[in-house]
């Protein structure tokens, strides 16, 4: 790779964090072609876009970002992956799930809506996250609970409630 191309490439990796919210650095050294294969196939299935990159090169796009990066700076040895997803928990529930076959990738950091996730032992974490369709899809289904309630016990006590209404009214009578 010649510097121009070292220099675009960068630009490129400064781009795709810039446009994308949520990214997870691993280690798959040691896969092997096969493994390796299967593990992009399985990122390909959960939307996720994976690429090994030189840790050089990728610090350099750290740096030129907007963001500060420095706190991934201890995790930048060796080999490194990126992974990139819309939805936050999908690298990680794609490295879980691969994990149940091998003892890699292992997960060295993850960038999730501005908040840095150092070390393996967050993957768990992660792959539980919610998506915001779903958080909003259990804010509605909260919203509603009270409002049912209130709905079906008047409903099933419609007759309760009219005679109580008519006892009332013929008392003050």
């Amino acid at each position: 790779m010649n510097k121009k191309e070292k220099n675009d490439f960068i630009d490129v990796l400064n781009n795709m964090l810039e446009e994308n919210k949520n990214f997870y650095l691993a280690d798959i050294a040691g896969l092997t072609a096969e493994e390796s294969s299967s593990l992009r196939r399985l990122c390909y299935k959960q939307n996720v876009t994976i690429q090994v990159v030189k840790n050089t090169l990728l610090k350099k796009a750290f740096d030129k970002n907007s963001i500060d990066f420095t706190q991934l700076d201890d995790v930048l040895k060796g080999n490194t992956s990126i992974m990139f997803a819309e939805e936050a928990k999908a690298p990680a529930s794609v490295i879980k799930t691969f994990r149940k076959k091998s003892k890699k990738p292992l997960l060295k950091a993850a960038l999730v809506e501005e908040e840095f996730y150092i070390g393996d032992d967050n993957l768990s974490m992660l792959a539980q996250l919610k998506s915001k369709n779903e958080l909003i899809g259990d804010i509605i289904t909260l919203l509603q609970s009270p409002a049912k309630n209130v709905i079906s016990s008047l409903q099933s006590s419609s007759n309760k409630l009219s005679g109580i209404v008519k006892t009332l009214s013929e008392r003050q009578e």
